[in-house]
């Protein structure tokens, strides 16, 4: 069975993602914006045959089995349920919402709709993850005990862009504190502990953080984020007996060395050439569809719950407060995100953990 793909949104990542897919042979067949005139020009740009100008109108195309959701994940939670509800499998952009809860209601839509769903944390899917995950499985590197990860960069400084405007989800966090946590729980597992300090723009987002995160076991990740500086941008995972130090951009196809306990490198690795980084998960999303398996996996839908309740969380410790919040106080108890547990999920490879969404419940909203 070949998925057809439809975008919705035409921004910056859904040019990236669908000539990086394009150029792997992953099919798409339409794509909608809010107007037909920005349709139509990434329709021509992309050789993609119909454009429609409402993401209702995309939806609605029948030729279309599985919607690419790009719009700013301030839109995501509501451009993903309208998509399931009108039977398509959907693969939304990180962050995959803006609040735990949100992202509650998506994945409790697609249950019941009985389509696929995930986020699109694209490092997930690289090569490079899919080693690293193996090694310390293997225990190559003795029990992990550490993860380090930092995601800076110099982005724009206007107030009234998205990235600094409370009302569209703006600051780090969502945009790019998201990388180093959902690799901390991919290697660790979901945290039981979150501690976070940050500095706060005139307009009330975050334009760094810092966050501790505390796992079973003791272990711990030092995260660093920030929308206003630049740094190298590395990682590592550091156990008993050995580390794995990841070069800058980590979260990019980039290199990694294994060391030993004494620091001798015993094994390398080198992915900057690849250059399909996008359509490993778009491949993978794919398996999820033809198999009917539409849960599990790398990214699984419970699992970005959980890191959207470690969001919630750091956010809530430094004082971020999106609409999404105030939204959520208005909701009963019974809406709210609850705690999965679920001793038939895959173990998390790094720490045999059989409780992908279990750890950090969803805290309450934030008045």
């Amino acid at each position: 069975m070949t998925v057809r793909w439809g975008v919705i949104g035409t921004g910056g990542i859904a040019h990236s993602f669908v000539a990086d897919c394009t150029a792997a042979g992953i099919d798409f067949v339409a794509v909608g914006s809010r107007t037909r005139e920005s349709a139509e020009e990434f329709a021509t740009e992309h050789g993609i045959a119909r454009a429609h100008g409402s993401y209702a109108e995309l939806v609605a195309d029948p030729d279309v089995d599985a919607v690419y959701v790009a719009t700013p994940h301030s839109r995501h939670a509501e451009d993903a349920l309208l998509a399931i509800a009108a039977g398509k499998h959907v693969l939304v952009e990180k962050a995959f919402t803006i609040t735990a809860a949100e992202a509650r209601r998506v994945v409790d839509a697609a249950r019941r709709a009985d389509v696929a769903v995930s986020e699109a944390m694209w490092t997930r899917f690289l090569p490079q993850m899919r080693m690293i995950r193996e090694l310390v499985a293997e225990g190559r590197i003795g029990r992990p005990r550490l993860v380090e990860a930092t995601h800076h960069q110099a982005l724009p400084t206007d107030p009234h862009h998205r990235l600094n405007d409370p009302a569209l989800g703006g600051g780090a966090i969502l945009d790019l504190g998201v990388y180093p946590i959902s690799f901390a729980v991919d290697v660790l597992g979901v945290p039981t502990a979150v501690t976070a300090a940050g500095t706060l723009s005139d307009q009330g987002v975050d334009t760094q953080m810092g966050v501790v995160l505390t796992h079973e076991g003791g272990a711990q990740s030092m995260l660093h984020f920030g929308l206003d500086l630049r740094s190298p941008n590395t990682a590592s995972v550091i156990g008993e007996d050995g580390r794995i130090d990841l070069d800058d951009t980590w979260y990019t196809p980039t290199t990694w060395r294994l060391r030993d306990r004494d620091g001798t490198v015993v094994e390398e690795y080198d992915s900057r050439e690849e250059l399909t980084g996008y359509a490993h998960e778009a491949r993978a999303f794919e398996a999820m569809v033809t198999s009917g398996t539409h849960e599990g996996g790398v990214m699984d839908p419970e699992e970005t719950v959980a890191i959207m309740a470690v969001m919630d969380e750091a956010r809530r410790q430094v004082g971020v407060r999106y609409a999404a919040d105030r939204a959520e106080s208005d909701t009963s108890a019974a809406d709210r995100p609850r705690r999965q547990t679920d001793p038939g999920r895959r173990p998390t490879p790094a720490s045999g953990h059989t409780d992908r969404g279990s750890g950090l419940e969803a805290p309450p909203a934030v008045p």
